[in-house]
């Protein structure tokens, strides 16, 4: 334990060395476009057969796309730190929705993706949900800190005087057609904000602009027009099984066990298995639009030929698979996400790669693009080969982790889980891509387990500060948020009712 605090510390001095600012001229602008909670259920991921992404699309159509690119949590707050740091949740030890990373001594000074550009010479603003929304602290969301110019930070509002679903019991899980207009949005607020600072954009320095859009996370409210794109007679359920998880380890529960996201199982006995996932697709048309929005304003104020753009999403998503709604688990519907790289420098146009790509190569690879040299001690590799060409060789495999002892490899073929008491999970994503058939009890696939097994990190203890949605594997005994789970409790199927 000692050395890994020591090889923290060296990490965080390297990081917080100052580079040269270099000359101004020719530098690329950067907008960065996070979206939370959104899955492949985008057009040209073909995650969902009826979803209209028109926007989004547009974007891929114009750079390269990665159709396997993987968060390093499934959770929000440790992987918004993972890819805005450039450092794995192994490594820094965040895993669960607290604490900020700031309040650790090792990180205090830790620069940020954002503070790396700002002391290139970029102006870097953020909006909306670029970290956590907890953090940072409301007395640090200010000009200064984190970004040279802090805007509209919103939340999920506006909310209707009475939930459309009461019985989740949570003010967050709800769904339906609200408000009536989408400019009393706060995303729309936040899409308002970012357009001002495109059109009043100065010449002289470049910038790197974070927008940070909350839908579709819940509550999913838009109005009725995006509702309408999806009629609900028409709304086509995810495909699945009703025996998914009989072969799937008992500690996979564990790593969902108690949350305010509904089991499929609720769902289904309150008939809003249909109304949600309708709901989560009209969220998602309605960010689209947000999305384009941003896109037109580039190129309305002639932005467009020196702007990087890049789409990502925190996590992903469930709708039912795997009989639960919600992320926190470590198959693909949680963790691969949308990840678009368009704009200056990328030399493929409309290209898909289904290189095992990973969200912390972020801070690397738009280093590379904008000609500066990276910090030391990144987890991340460069996709900078990748978007000149999306055939290129990438060696890594991408790596998810939730909470210590939990991850999964994934490659372009496999998709190899191990959870913290040493059960797995292996699946061949060319004949299976809904990882229905887990093949790590079968004769013949241990030489591939242990082979992907090289790459199982060495787990960071998680950081001291906070517990919630944090599982632990202690002397063969499971916690979740720092309560012992017996042996004979039961799998809690709605809302931590057995």
């Amino acid at each position: 334990m000692k050395l890994r605090i020591c090889q923290v510390i060296i990490i965080a001095s390297f990081l917080v060395r100052a580079q040269p600012v270099e000359a101004q001229k020719d530098k690329p602008n950067i907008l960065l476009i996070t979206i939370d909670d959104l899955n492949d259920w985008v057009g040209h991921l073909e995650g969902h057969p009826k979803v209209l992404t028109p926007h989004i699309d547009r974007l891929a159509a114009q750079g390269v796309s990665f159709t396997n690119a993987q968060v390093q949590a499934p959770l929000c707050n440790p992987s918004r730190t993972s890819f805005l740091t450039g450092l794995r949740p192994t490594t820094t030890g965040i895993y669960a929705l607290s604490p900020w990373f700031r309040q650790l001594d090792a990180y205090k000074d830790l620069v940020t993706l954002p503070q790396y550009f700002e002391r290139q010479g970029y102006v870097t603003m953020t909006t909306g949900k670029t970290y956590h929304d907890a953090y940072p602290p409301k007395e640090d969301r200010k000009d200064g800190p984190e970004f040279t110019r802090w805007g509209f930070h919103g939340g999920f509002f506006p909310r209707p005087d009475k939930p459309f679903v009461p019985e989740t019991g949570h003010p967050l899980v709800d769904w339906g057609v609200f408000p009536e207009n989408d400019s009393d949005q706060d995303d729309w607020k936040v899409a308002e904000w970012a357009i001002k600072q495109l059109e009043n954009q100065s010449k002289n320095k470049p910038f790197f602009l974070c927008v940070g859009f909350r839908h579709p996370h819940v509550p999913l409210y838009t109005s009725q027009k995006w509702f309408d794109l999806y009629p609900e007679e028409d709304v086509l359920l995810p495909v699945m099984r009703g025996d998914d998880r009989d072969d799937v380890p008992d500690f996979s529960w564990y790593l969902h066990w108690d949350l305010p996201e509904p089991r499929l199982a609720w769902l289904q006995m309150h008939h809003q298995w249909k109304p949600k996932v309708r709901a989560y697709l009209a969220s998602i048309s309605f960010v689209d639009m947000l999305v384009g929005r941003l896109l037109d304003a580039l190129e309305k104020n002639g932005l467009s030929e020196n702007t990087i753009v890049v789409l990502l999403s925190d996590h992903g998503y469930h709708l039912g698979t795997k009989d639960i709604s919600g992320k926190n688990s470590l198959w693909y519907e949680s963790t691969r996400v949308p990840f678009i790289f368009a704009g200056k420098g990328i030399k493929e146009q409309g290209k898909l790669c289904d290189a095992p790509v990973e969200l912390l190569d972020l801070f690397p690879t738009l280093t590379d693009l904008a000609k500066l040299s990276a910090p030391q001690g990144l987890d991340g590799h460069s996709l900078f080969p990748l978007l000149q060409d999306v055939k290129a060789e990438r060696i890594w495999p991408a790596i998810c982790t939730h909470g210590p002892g939990n991850h999964v490899i994934v490659t372009r073929q496999w998709r190899f889980i191990q959870y913290a008491d040493g059960s797995r999970e292996l699946y061949d994503r060319i004949t299976d891509k809904y990882e229905w058939n887990n093949l790590s009890g079968k004769e013949g696939y241990a030489p591939v387990m242990e082979y992907l097994a090289r790459y199982l990190p060495e787990s960071a203890s998680p950081a001291p500060g906070g517990r919630m949605r944090l599982v632990e594997y202690i002397d063969g005994e499971v916690y979740w948020e720092g309560k012992k789970i017996s042996k004979d409790d039961k799998v809690p199927m709605q809302f931590g009712k057995p």
